[in-house]
C-alpha cells in the first residue's frame, strides 16, 4: 500500500509540473510578442481530450487596437495541408481512390517534366513533396497576390518547370501540387475544395466561425489583418485572397474551432459526445502519420532528435523520444503553428498576425518543455539571439548590393538601355517587360503586376530589381545574356537576400527576349 501511495504521489507531481500555468504561458507570450514585434496572438493547449486554455494576447490590427481573442479568426496557411490529406484519406476510406492511384486517372491533362514520372505520378506524391522539382518551384503562380493565375494554369504549366534531383529522391518542399491534389478531390467527390472542406470536416466537428477560404467566411468583425516589418517599421499589408491557393494555405479559423480539429486528430480521427462519429478511420489516419520522405536531421535544437520525415500533410519527428506530429504556415504577415505528441494526448496551436516563425517557437517550445518535464534555456532569448544574427547577415550582404549599385549612379555606369529593353518570354511566367521610364529602367510582370520596379545596374551583366511594394522583402538579380554585338538575349533572375521566401522562385525562371 506504501508503495502504491508513493507512486500515485509521484504522478500527482509530475502532473501538476508538467501543466504550464497561465500566468506563464502569459509571460511567455507577451515577451514574445515584444521581442518579436507581433501586434496579436493566439494559443491554444489540448490535452487529454480537452481544451486546457484557448485564449488571445494584444491586438488584431495596430490601427484599430481590437483585442485578440480565442474567436479571432487567422488565416493559417500551409496548416490546411493536412484537412487536404485529411479529405483524400475520407475518399480512401470510401473507397473512391487510392493513395497510390496516379493523377493521370483523375486528371488526364496532368503532364510532368518527363514521360516516365507522368505515368507514374500518384496521389501520394502530390502530398510528400517528393516530386523532383525545387522548393517552392512554380509558385510565382501563386505568389504574391494580385496575379491572374489560376489552377488550370499551374496543371498546364507545371511540366516547364525543370528537376533538381530524381523523382522520389529529396525532399523540396512543394505548393503548387496540394493545389493539384484539390482538384483531384474535386474530379472524385463532385464537391469543389472548399465546399468538401467546409461540409465534410468544418461543419462536423462544429468549427462553426471557420471556412476554408476568406471568401467564405461569414462574419469577418473578429479577424486579424496581416502585418510586416517594412522599414523598421511595421505595417499592415492587403491580404492574401487568392483562390487559387485554398487548397495548400486558405483555411480561416480561431484557437477554439482549431483546437476541436486537433482533439479529432488525437482521437484518430472520432468525434462527438463519446466520440461516436469518425471523419476518417484509424488506419488513414496511420497512413498520414507515417513517414513517406525523410528530411535530414538539422535544426532540432535544443532537442534531441532520431528521426524527421513528412508524412501525407503533417511533418513527423521524435523528441526526445516522443512522436511529434506538426505542421506550421505562413502567408504575407502571417505565420501559424499546430504541433501534436500523441503519446501525452497534447495538442499546441499558436497563431498570429505577423511573419516572425522565432514568435511561434518561442511559445510552442515553452509550452511542449513543460509537459515534457525539460528545463531548456528561455526560448525567446535564445531564438532572438540567433534571428538578430541570421538578419544582421542577410542585411550586409543587401546593403553591399545597393551600395554598390548607387556608387554605380553616380558614376554613370551602366549597360547601355536600349541593349537590355523590351519583352521577355517565360513558358510557365508569361511575359515582363523592361522598359526606360523617365530615365530609370523598369521591371513590369504581365501577369503578376505587384512584380514592379526600378532596375539598377550591379556590376558586368546584372543589374537588381528594387520591388516598388518593399513589404515584399524579395529584392532580385538581374542576370542578362549578352550576344556578340551587345545585345540581350536572355534573362535569369534571383534573390538576393538569402532570407527572401522560397515561394519567390525566381531562380525557375528562364527568359528568352521576344524578337521585334
Amino acid at each position: 500500500m506504501k508503495y502504491k501511495l508513493l507512486f500515485i504521489l509521484f504522478i500527482t507531481t509530475l502532473s501538476s509540473r508538467a501543466q504550464i500555468t497561465e500566468a506563464k504561458l502569459d509571460d511567455v507570450v507577451n515577451r514574445t510578442m515584444k521581442t518579436f514585434n507581433v501586434p496579436g496572438i493566439a494559443v491554444a493547449i489540448v490535452k487529454d481530450g480537452k481544451v486546457v486554455i484557448s485564449k488571445g494576447y494584444g491586438v488584431t490590427n495596430i490601427k484599430t487596437q481590437q483585442k485578440v481573442d480565442g474567436n479571432t479568426l487567422f488565416g493559417i496557411a500551409s496548416n490546411s495541408k493536412a484537412f487536404t490529406s485529411a479529405a483524400l484519406a475520407m475518399l480512401v476510406d470510401e473507397k473512391k481512390i487510392n493513395w497510390d492511384d496516379k493523377v493521370i486517372q483523375y486528371i488526364p491533362e496532368f503532364k510532368m517534366y518527363n514521360d516516365y514520372v507522368t505515368s507514374e505520378f500518384t496521389i501520394r506524391d502530390l502530398l510528400t513533396h517528393r516530386s523532383g522539382l525545387g522548393l517552392g518551384a512554380g509558385d510565382l503562380m501563386i505568389w504574391p497576390d494580385g496575379h491572374n493565375f489560376t489552377p488550370k494554369d499551374i496543371i498546364r504549366n507545371i511540366h516547364f518547370l525543370k528537376p533538381v534531383s530524381a523523382f522520389r529522391t529529396k525532399y523540396d518542399y512543394d505548393n503548387l501540387l496540394y493545389v493539384i491534389a484539390g482538384e483531384v478531390i474535386e474530379r472524385v467527390s463532385g464537391k469543389s475544395w472548399c465546399d468538401f472542406i467546409d461540409v465534410r470536416i468544418l461543419k462536423p466537428l462544429k468549427m462553426d466561425h471557420s471556412a476554408s477560404s476568406w471568401r467564405f467566411l461569414k462574419d469577418t468583425t473578429n479577424t486579424i489583418v496581416p502585418h510586416v516589418p517594412t522599414n523598421g517599421k511595421l505595417e499592415i499589408i492587403k491580404r492574401y485572397t487568392n483562390p487559387i491557393f485554398d487548397a495548400a494555405a486558405g483555411i480561416y479559423t480561431s484557437t477554439n474551432d482549431l483546437s476541436k480539429w486537433v482533439i479529432a486528430q488525437l482521437n484518430h480521427g472520432k468525434y462527438g459526445n463519446n466520440n461516436e462519429n469518425s471523419l476518417f478511420s484509424q488506419a488513414v489516419q496511420k497512413d498520414m502519420w507515417t513517414p513517406q520522405t525523410i528530411l535530414p536531421l538539422n535544426n532540432m535544437k535544443p532537442y534531441s532528435c532520431n528521426f524527421k520525415a513528412y508524412g501525407l500533410g503533417w511533418q513527423l519527428t521524435d523528441i526526445n523520444g516522443h512522436l511529434q506530429v506538426s505542421h506550421t504556415g505562413g502567408l504575407d504577415g502571417i505565420v501559424t503553428q499546430t504541433i501534436m505528441i500523441p503519446d501525452l494526448q497534447l495538442g499546441i496551436i499558436v497563431l498570429t498576425n505577423q511573419q516572425s516563425g522565432s514568435a511561434f517557437n518561442a511559445i510552442s517550445n515553452t509550452i511542449k518543455d513543460s509537459y515534457l518535464g525539460l528545463n531548456f534555456p528561455d526560448h525567446v532569448v535564445t531564438l532572438s539571439t540567433g534571428r538578430k544574427q541570421v538578419e544582421e547577415n542577410a542585411d550586409k550582404i543587401t546593403d553591399e548590393v545597393w551600395v554598390k549599385a548607387n556608387q554605380n549612379i553616380v558614376a554613370n555606369i551602366q549597360l547601355e538601355p536600349k541593349k537590355i529593353t523590351g519583352n521577355y518570354q517565360d513558358n510557365w511566367f508569361g511575359k515582363i517587360s523592361i522598359r526606360q521610364t523617365n530615365g530609370t529602367l523598369r521591371f513590369k510582370s504581365e501577369r503578376s503586376p505587384r512584380l514592379s520596379g526600378s532596375i539598377f545596374y550591379y556590376k558586368e551583366n546584372t543589374y537588381a530589381v528594387k520591388w516598388d511594394n518593399r513589404s515584399l522583402n524579395a529584392d532580385a538579380f538581374i542576370h542578362f545574356d549578352i550576344d556578340s554585338n551587345g545585345i540581350a538575349t536572355h534573362l535569369k533572375m534571383e534573390a538576393i537576400s538569402p532570407l527572401t521566401d522560397f515561394s519567390f522562385d525566381f531562380q525557375d525562371l528562364d527568359f528568352a527576349k521576344d524578337l521585334d
